[in-house]
């Protein structure tokens, strides 16, 4: 259907027809006055429909006043960049984020995307996490290192702009570290794109449920055996990526139609800068182990992550920082009694 602003564009523009009907000049100007004020109101209703800026932005979510605003803050600008249409409901919330499924716009050729939304800083729990920034250079919020004075002052004092700056580090860690790993052909989710407080995804799921992940499924032994040299495969690419994860274990693994998918990332460390890398790379392959005996494979956890770290040309002996651990973690307790 035609535009019905382009029939007033051509009236306004059309001078011979008023005329050729010997039109008044008072006349001509009621007539030009009528149809300007009719272009005027049928072009504001036209870009209001049109309009996708995070005013217009409602959720088929029903979210609390609180979480409705902190979704608008934190998700208003992919709106605005058509990746995200709507946010359908919530799927997980963890101790520093929730993910939620979101219809995705006309930059992404999927139906369904997954947004992690982190929480904001005053209510986020991640306990320790110095042991995971040691060694990494802090982030921008476009990936690049921060070389700026006054923004490596107000971090390093821990002021108030300063905490910002590393909250959005620690996002901007995870959004890379996927980049590198997707590109590397590691199953994780695909990247699309990240904001100051979120980061949208590739969603594993259906519409009716979303993947749970490893802890929540028992497998056939045939089954278990093949997933479990996923993983390891999958822990590889880290390594040759220069990457640990940090966290892994059954709770961060997705399982979807036999397939496993790594997610969370945001305290991904360095194999080579951080002086308590062998050990928490350990305490990653220690977990996923665990895990796995429980599904009948025989995994021996210490010898794996030996020949892995070997493997990509790492120093299986290098000292270790106990300052660097955590004391209410049973498994750093039991690395630290075993390097002694």
């Amino acid at each position: 259907m035609e535009n019905p602003n382009f029939e007033y564009f051509e009236n306004l523009q059309d001078n011979s027809l008023l005329e050729s009907k010997k039109t008044s000049k008072k006349l001509a100007a009621q007539a030009l006055a009528r149809a300007s004020k009719n272009m005027s109101n049928e072009l504001h209703s036209f870009i209001n429909a049109q309009d996708d800026s995070r005013g217009t932005f409602e959720f088929s979510y029903k979210a609390s006043r609180f979480e409705g605003g902190w979704l608008l803050d934190s998700l208003g600008e992919f709106y605005e960049h058509q990746w995200v249409l709507d946010v359908l409901r919530h799927l997980k919330g963890g101790k520093e984020a929730s993910v939620y499924l979101c219809k995705a716009g006309a930059e992404v050729n999927k139906e369904f995307i997954a947004a992690k939304v982190y929480r904001p800083r005053a209510l986020r729990n991640l306990k320790n996490d110095h042991a995971y920034r040691e060694g990494r250079a802090n982030l921008d919020n476009g990936g690049k290192v921060i070389l700026n004075d006054g923004m490596q002052h107000a971090m390093a004092k821990k002021t108030n702009y300063g905490k910002e700056l590393l909250h959005q580090s620690w996002i901007a860690y995870e959004y890379t570290s996927m980049q590198a790993l997707f590109a590397a052909g590691a199953s994780v989710p695909e990247p699309y794109a990240m904001a100051s407080n979120a980061i949208l995804m590739g969603y594993v799921g259906d519409i009716d449920q979303p993947a749970p992940t490893l802890s929540e499924v028992s497998l056939e032994a045939g089954e278990a055996r093949e997933l479990f040299g996923k993983v390891m495969e999958n822990i590889g690419i880290l390594l040759a990526n220069d990457r640990i994860h940090g966290d892994l274990s059954a709770y961060n693994i997705l399982y979807w139609e036999g397939e496993i998918t790594l997610i969370d990332f945001p305290q991904v460390i360095s194999p080579v800068i951080n002086r308590n890398a062998f050990w928490i790379f350990q305490r990653d392959v220690t977990r996923v182990c665990e895990y796995f005996r429980k599904q009948g494979v025989k995994a021996n956890d210490r010898k794996l992550s030996t020949e892995l770290w070997v493997k990509y040309g790492f120093n299986p002996d290098p000292e270790i920082d106990v300052w660097l651990l955590d004391a209410e973690d049973p498994r750093d307790r039991e690395l630290w009694k075993r390097h002694k």
